[in-house]
């Protein structure tokens, strides 16, 4: 975690947004005191939508049956 001042801050703001994009926050103090923090903005999670692909997706019938000796052992280094 970096601290600054405001004026190093003004100064190399742009350093200090690169430092917070690449995870690490940056205290910025006035007067030896903490006043504010940045830090980076976490990318909003997409919720989940079920059947997206309902109908445009075909599983063969035989999907799960057993695969021929000679592919089986193709997989199996034979």
């Amino acid at each position: 975690m970096e601290h600054v001042n405001i004026y190093e801050a003004k100064t190399h703001f742009s350093k200090y947004v690169e430092l917070a994009e690449s995870g690490q926050d940056v205290i910025i103090a006035r007067g030896g005191k903490q006043v504010a923090k940045l830090t980076a903005i976490q990318p909003k999670q997409r919720p989940i939508r079920f059947g997206v692909l309902k109908g445009k997706v075909r599983v063969a019938d035989d999907f799960d049956a057993p695969l021929p000796d000679d592919m089986l052992a193709g997989f199996e280094g034979r």
